[in-house]
């Protein structure tokens, strides 16, 4: 079992790499992104709750991201391995995620960082914008404050997990292919 924690602030390649290494490695991609649309969409009881804080423009509680996602890893029981992509976002989420893994005697083998120059990642999303339609995408400010948000939340993670040796800072900058080969060097030092 390999569970491994992807971090990168956006448009650092996250969801592009994701595809490539849960292929690869035969890993269950768990993206908290994908698990709200589904609920929401489906109109499962998680789904309202999560809803019904979004709609008021709160961000959903750990609680209830912890029991989606628990809810989707107990649906995988047969898998090799999970991919976790933006989940955890906080050290009270990390911590969570510790304990309901080790109700399954598992744990977080590594995270790997995707590193990149907050410059060149503004330059990635306002370029994905013009295509993706994604509001947050074609406002520079906007992008910012989502990289301030996981400067705050999200950075303090990396200690966390380097604590433990769990920590991989790799480079996000180059090809899609030579980041690959750098995730998979990681991967398979593991």
């Amino acid at each position: 079992m390999i569970n491994i924690v992807l971090f990168g602030k956006p448009g650092a390649g996250k969801g592009t790499q994701a595809e490539f290494l849960k292929g690869k490695y035969n890993l269950t991609h768990l993206s908290t992104g994908d698990i709200f649309r589904f609920n929401i969409q489906n109109n499962t009881d998680l789904g309202k709750l999560a809803k019904s804080y979004m709609d008021q423009g709160d961000l959903v509680p750990d609680d209830v991201t912890i029991k989606m996602l628990e809810d989707t890893v107990n649906k995988n029981p047969d898998t090799k391995g999970f991919l976790f992509d933006g989940f955890p976002r906080t050290l009270a989420q990390a911590e969570a995620l510790d304990v309901f893994l080790a109700t399954k005697s598992w744990e977080v083998t590594a995270t790997i960082a995707l590193e990149a120059d907050d410059e060149i990642l503004i330059q990635r999303l306002l370029e994905r914008g013009k295509t993706s339609g994604r509001v947050d995408d074609q406002d520079e400010d906007k992008i910012r404050n989502r990289y301030q948000e996981y400067n705050e939340k999200t950075a303090p993670l990396m200690e966390y997990y380097n604590k433990q040796n769990k920590f991989y800072p790799v480079n996000g900058i180059g090809s899609i292919a030579e980041i690959t080969e750098r995730l998979g060097t990681v991967i398979e030092s593991l």
